[in-house]
């Protein structure tokens, strides 16, 4: 299932977030949303999400528009948000027996699915613990276990590995590529951290809410003249960063 933006702009009153974004995620590949902060991501994943309404232009959940087929498109979509929203005073099952219900998911049919996550997870044995006795890396994986639970083909992820330590973000990374090649699912991954992206990966960068690159990781590279991503980054994002993007 692909995700198409057409012609997005979006403006905080005068202060503009994003300006005529278009991009194509395709089917089952794992795809980075690059940019420094203010760059316009969180804006990007709010109007994909409905969190906020479009303002001008339009995104296809394959070919159901957000605006006119809002339910049917939403349902096939899953969300990791950059801030945890578990319920840090329920354990484990109980956050993803509530989001289950949220879904219309029968008990019997989530607890099975539940099973399922946080087994692949190796979560199981944490089912019933509070989600305040977790460390950030095992919040994250009940996020995506949660994000998961409705059975998407699209997995949107804002900054998931922001206050991990090295280890854990490679560990979700790894998972979630995982989940690309096993279940074919469309994952968007934004970050500002490139030790994340391959060069093999569609690369989506933002700056100052407009789109400078929509291609492979190895041609932002190309096209920058230097050597490796970071420093890629680094130069095409470093002029006028003084935007007000969100």
């Amino acid at each position: 299932m692909t995700i198409t933006a057409t012609s997005l702009s979006f403006s905080y009153g005068p202060k503009q977030a994003l300006n005529d974004v278009n991009f194509t995620l395709e089917k089952g590949q794992f795809h980075a949303l690059l940019g420094p902060n203010g760059a316009g991501k969180s804006t990007l994943f709010a109007l994909i999400t409905r969190l906020i309404a479009l303002q001008n232009g339009d995104i296809k959940i394959d070919q159901q528009s957000i605006k006119s087929q809002p339910a049917s498109a939403m349902k096939r979509i899953g969300v990791v948000f950059q801030q945890s929203t578990l319920d840090l005073d329920l354990t484990v099952q109980q956050n993803l027996l509530y989001h289950a219900s949220l879904h219309g998911i029968t008990t019997s049919t989530a607890k099975s699915r539940i099973k399922h996550e946080l087994t692949r997870m190796e979560m199981m044995d944490r089912a019933n613990e509070k989600i305040r006795s977790l460390n950030g890396g095992h919040r994250r994986r009940v996020e995506i276990a949660r994000a998961l639970l409705h059975e998407p083909d699209i997995l949107l992820l804002d900054e998931p590995t922001v206050g991990l330590d090295p280890q854990t973000r490679r560990s979700l990374n790894t998972y979630v590529r995982k989940l690309c090649s096993e279940q074919n699912l469309t994952v968007l991954w934004a970050t500002h951290l490139m030790e994340e992206i391959e060069l093999t990966d569609p690369v989506i960068l933002l700056h100052q809410g407009s789109v400078l690159i929509n291609a492979l990781a190895s041609a932002l590279v190309e096209q920058s003249g230097y050597q490796n991503l970071t420093d890629a980054f680094h130069h095409l994002t470093e002029k006028d960063n003084l935007g007000v993007n969100r």
